[in-house]
């Protein structure tokens, strides 16, 4: 029996003239799904028919069969170009409405900016360059000797308890300050004068204050030659503080001590919140000062561990935190902002 003979392809002749006769009446998305369900849905009119084919004889079933895919095929195909008529008409009516020129330019990409650390590391630096001063780079991952024992704190020394230090193993640290650097500096260049500054990360583990942070910037200076006194310590670190702070910041020396600088001082400058008064301030503790830096004179042991000879060869050592200073500079009271990640903090410094 001919396949044209058969009643299916009959009733898969009448879904196809139906469904395509409603379909060129739909003019929403959401009717046209409606339509999609009622005719190739799991239940819909196209796959009723279809399911009639298992009970035709075998050799009905291959034409009848092919004329069912057909059908499908043509539903499918007519529904996905109804479907993009519709959205075409839909994008047409929303530009006509909202009136959106799509020749306007988009909106400007927001560009990056640099970290107020590293702009007062470049302006540090800066200073420093003009003096004469290059920077040399220094490892953050340090063992016990460099950090520790070559900078004149052996293992027994009380100083080691300035420093709450991340151990990696027993020998091996996460730098506590950049003074390890004098050591690699002084052992690249010997027998030759030097002149450095060595930026870079330290790492304490200390509790987190306004004052505190257990991850910091540091910028190490350290100047080796014949005849350096302290007064070209006290010289350089004048000019460097009138550069950056300006001439109407008052600045002081203090006698302190540290093991590998003999003799030691600790340098202030006077409070911007309080304006070196002190009364009920929290950042200076009620002193008028805040300490910017250590400093002093390279101990000799730390000049014979670098390769100078301290009979012949002298120098100076210092030692600033730029977020300190840039609180200083800025008027900024709190130094967890720096590594809070707010826009509205780090955008002021564009």
């Amino acid at each position: 029996m001919p396949a044209y003979d058969n009643p299916l392809v009959a009733e898969l002749e009448t879904v196809r003239t139906q469904a395509l006769g409603e379909l060129d009446t739909m003019s929403d998305l959401t009717d046209l799904d409606a339509w999609r369900i009622q005719y190739l849905g799991r239940r819909g009119a196209l796959t009723q028919v279809m399911r009639g084919i298992g009970q035709l004889p075998p050799q009905q079933r291959p034409e009848v069969g092919q004329v069912s895919n057909d059908v499908k095929a043509i539903l499918e195909a007519a529904f996905d170009n109804r479907v993009d008529v519709l959205k075409q008409k839909r994008l047409a009516t929303t530009l006509a409405q909202e009136q959106l020129d799509v020749t306007l330019p988009g909106f400007p990409v927001s560009l990056g900016r640099l970290h107020p650390t590293t702009q007062i590391l470049r302006e540090i630096t800066g200073i420093f360059a003009d003096m004469g001063f290059q920077v040399y780079d220094s490892r953050e991952v340090e063992s016990d000797l460099y950090n520790f024992e070559l900078l004149n704190i052996p293992p027994y020394h009380p100083a080691r308890d300035m420093w709450d230090t991340f151990y990696i193993n027993e020998r091996v640290v996460l730098r506590t300050h950049t003074s390890p650097g004098q050591i690699r500096a002084m052992q690249a260049f010997h027998p030759d004068p030097i002149r450095v500054i060595l930026p870079g990360m330290c790492y304490r583990y200390e509790q987190v204050t306004s004052r505190h942070e257990m991850m910091f910037t540091q910028v190490e200076g350290l100047a080796v030659g014949e005849n350096i006194t302290m007064a070209d310590l006290k010289g350089v670190l004048e000019n460097f503080a009138r550069r950056l702070f300006g001439d109407n910041r008052r600045m002081r020396f203090r006698c302190s001590h540290f093991p590998f600088t003999e003799p030691s001082v600790e340098v202030d400058m006077d409070c911007f919140l309080c304006n070196g008064e002190g009364t009920g301030c929290s950042i200076c503790k009620e002193s008028g000062w805040l300490e910017i830096l250590g400093a002093g004179m390279v101990h000799p042991q730390v000049l014979r561990n670098g390769g100078y000879d301290p009979a012949v060869y002298s120098g100076f050592a210092f030692g600033m935190g730029p977020e300190r200073i840039t609180m200083l500079k800025y008027g900024i009271d709190d130094i967890r902002l720096f590594f809070s990640n707010d826009l509205r903090f780090l955008e002021q410094f564009s």
